[in-house]
């Protein structure tokens, strides 16, 4: 059996925020919008306009900034009573995370508005929990994808180059984890065996990440909305998003586990760990030099980390590498691999990158 999970609705354009009203209104009458203040002061006015042109009644909530279960248990407690049609979350992977959580205890429809492209979030069910210190905790799902992903590319552009670093490092690694997944016969997010749909999507991811990032990189420092980056942006949101969840994931989301108990190593995006996991996975792959001279290279252009250090690591512990992997060793993506992995599989592996 093969199962391929999609949002019902995709949009995205420079401006595509000032239509979603007409949006909303096709889902419900009235709507929470989750964001932080930050974000608030960028879309709510935008979004309240919208909204009132359809008769679409909006309540603003504000995310706290970590998505905890303490978190989804303060939200859904400052909005119960009262019933609300749709939950809007916009910003992050973490407040978007949120919303999908927060939907799901009000039994309401749920839309993602990311402001940033910084990983793939924004089209998948499931929602990823941690503590109070940035440590994962948990993996939870909504009821199904998102009813609406509007990404407004305009709001993306502006936001700075890191994040969207971080979203080329997530939607690069899908290609090789779904590639391992297929072969090792593993499940995709969903419990079923992946859909050739979703491998095609993961190739494809890669191809269109390899091509735009360093022209869309560009476009942004000219202050330009151009093809790459609406490339990039899509690549980055639609067709990593759809290849995870339909494809499966392997050793590059595996090592979030471990890099997430190193402190400084904790707080970097998820995109840059699991870019750092791609190097991992690479060399347990036993890929050639002259394979990853090329992948070293697209990281520089691409502003990837290549070493702990650039994860924030300060190198003080030795023992920092058998602990990432030795946590990572335990992760139910590594059993997606062609071969099994053992911590000492992982150690070298993280030795020999940091000593490339």
């Amino acid at each position: 059996m093969i199962i391929f999970g999609a949002p019902r609705r995709y949009v995205q354009g420079p401006g595509v925020l000032s239509n979603i009203g007409s949006e909303l209104a096709s889902l419900g009458q009235s709507a929470i919008i989750l964001a932080d203040d930050r974000v608030q002061a960028i879309i709510g006015d935008t979004i309240r306009a919208a909204a009132a042109e359809v008769g679409v009644g909006i309540t603003p909530l504000r995310f706290g900034g970590e998505i905890t279960y303490a978190e989804i248990e303060r939200l859904v407690a400052a909005v119960s009573g009262v019933r609300h049609d749709i939950v809007v979350a916009a910003g992050g992977g973490k407040t978007i995370d949120t919303g999908k959580l927060l939907s799901r205890e009000l039994n309401a429809r749920f839309v993602s508005v990311p402001t940033v492209a910084s990983n793939d979030s924004p089209t998948s069910h499931i929602a990823v929990v941690y503590d109070e210190n940035h440590k994962l905790v948990g993996v939870e799902e909504n009821r199904a994808n998102p009813d609406l992903v509007l990404v407004d590319t305009a709001i993306i552009a502006r936001a700075p180059l890191t994040l969207l670093s971080a979203g080329v490092g997530d939607a690069l690694v899908k290609r090789f984890e779904v590639e391992q997944c297929i072969g090792a016969g593993g499940k995709n997010v969903f419990g079923s065996a992946s859909p050739l749909s979703a491998l095609a999507l993961a190739r494809a991811c890669y191809d269109t990440v390899r091509e735009h990032t360093v022209p869309a990189y560009a476009a942004i420092a000219r202050g330009e909305i151009d093809h790459h980056l609406e490339a990039l942006v899509e690549a980055s949101v639609l067709m990593s998003g759809l290849a995870f969840e339909s494809g499966g994931l392997s050793v590059s989301h595996g090592m979030t586990r471990g890099l997430s108990v190193i402190p400084g190593v904790a707080n970097a995006l998820h995109g840059h760990q699991v870019a750092y996991g791609l190097l991992v996975q690479l060399v347990l792959e036993n890929r050639d030099q002259a394979f990853m001279d090329d992948m070293y290279g697209f990281y520089r252009d691409a502003l990837l980390p290549l070493k702990l250090a650039d994860l924030g690591h300060d190198g003080k512990s030795n023992s920092d590498i058998d602990t990432i992997a030795r946590v990572s060793a335990e992760a139910a993506h590594m059993k997606k691999f062609y071969r099994p992995i053992a911590a000492a599989d992982i150690a070298r592996a993280i030795t020999q990158i940091e000593a490339a």
